[in-house]
């Protein structure tokens, strides 16, 4: 009983909750963070006019992006679901676009491409290679991630959903042709 009344006995009880909260985050479970990114565009410019004293055309919307891959989100540590593609941009660099994702919000949740293929199980993900391509922007809605040049997708055949602190994925998706 004396245990309970010592000061230190009640600091160390607040360092352990505020590790705690830190480290877990609860109130995440009950976030939402929604992104509704328009799907990319690249604008292709119009050649000058031939005479100086015109203005200059405007614009001209590009062709709509190539899918090259696609697959569906199954759930993992947390119920996710949604589309994930990878799209080639009419000036040839490509997107990973996600699209009508609903997953649970999370502490330090990125977005990977790996080369593990997608089970029940998200024990695999961080076995092989990986390529993040940053910070998941919303665990609702569509968002759009820039894949490197360098990126074999050939080799990297799947997205994840991976919380970085705790090392799980929360869903993923095999992207396939």
């Amino acid at each position: 009983m004396k245990l309970l009344r010592h000061p230190v006995t009640w600091i160390a009880v607040a360092a352990v909750f505020g590790v705690a909260m830190y480290l877990f985050q609860p109130w995440r479970l009950f976030t939402t963070v929604e992104v509704n990114e328009p799907l990319p565009e690249v604008a292709v410019a119009a050649s000058p006019s031939a005479t100086p004293t015109s203005a200059p055309r405007a614009a001209v919307r590009a062709p709509a992006p190539e899918v090259l891959l696609s697959g569906r989100f199954v759930t993992h540590e947390h119920r996710t679901s949604g589309v994930a593609k990878v799209l080639r941009l009419p000036d040839g660099s490509r997107v990973l676009r996600i699209e009508n994702l609903a997953t649970s919000d999370g502490p330090d949740l990125r977005v990977w491409l790996s080369d593990q293929p997608v089970t029940d199980s998200w024990h695999n993900f961080d076995d092989g290679e990986y390529l993040e391509l940053g910070d998941l922007k919303g665990n609702k809605g569509n968002a759009n991630y820039p894949i490197p040049a360098a990126a074999e997708l050939d080799r990297l055949t799947s997205v994840s959903i991976w919380c970085k602190r705790f090392s799980v994925s929360f869903g993923a998706a095999a992207l396939t042709r």
